[in-house]
């Protein structure tokens, strides 16, 4: 396929885009950019984004991605409690995993992935076991680290969304998959700017 075909079915695949994807879609631009922020307001928006792509999701059958989905909005519910809780302002809360919390988000991916794997291989109809299995897994590991605040929870979500991008193009979700390319994006920048708090923090202790 060419590019002249690939855009006129994109272009097609936009004009059938459900309004249930377009809201989708706008609220999980407006949560990733609440998280760039270090905002606590990724979270609300972030369970609206979640609770729409659940629907979308089970429609296509990406059943790891519809699971994971559950677990956004359960580890959301658990960050928004704990960023909520926490007496210290946010730019105190940013900081690097220790190797222990490293080994638990590493350990989260690996064998999240060959429990997803081996559930959708052997007990679903998904025709992309191995491609929704890691994305779902690794997207598992960031979001445990972002509920920790963790500056590393921005390389495992973009080591998920790097997969997503095309997955969700190959099931027509485009609008799926464009804002996916645009959290890809934005999570460069997210990583780079909590690391930027990180330096300034060291710079008023020094």
């Amino acid at each position: 396929m060419n590019f002249q075909e690939w855009f006129r079915l994109f272009q097609e695949q936009i004009l059938n885009t459900s309004v249930i994807e377009w809201l989708a879609v706008g609220f999980g631009v407006t949560e990733v950019l609440f998280a760039k922020r270090n905002s606590i307001w990724l979270y609300p928006t972030g369970i609206i984004s979640i609770l729409l792509s659940m629907f979308l999701l089970l429609n296509v059958k990406l059943y790891a991605e519809m699971l994971l989905s559950i677990y956004y909005l359960v580890m959301s519910v658990y960050g928004w409690i704990i960023w909520k809780k926490r007496k210290l302002d946010a730019e105190n809360q940013v900081s690097w995993s220790t190797n222990n919390e490293l080994f638990i988000a590493v350990s989260i991916s690996i064998i999240g992935f060959f429990v997803f794997f081996f559930v959708l291989r052997n007990h679903t109809d998904s025709d992309v076991p191995l491609l929704d299995a890691f994305v779902s897994s690794t997207a598992w590991a960031g979001m445990w680290l972002l509920a920790k605040r963790k500056i590393e929870n921005w390389i495992f979500l973009n080591i998920s969304n790097i997969v997503a991008i095309p997955l969700l193009f190959h099931k027509k979700l485009p609008l799926m998959a464009c804002l996916t390319t645009f959290l890809f994006v934005v999570a460069i920048f997210g990583f780079l700017d909590w690391k930027k708090i990180i330096g300034k923090r060291k710079l008023r202790t020094a």
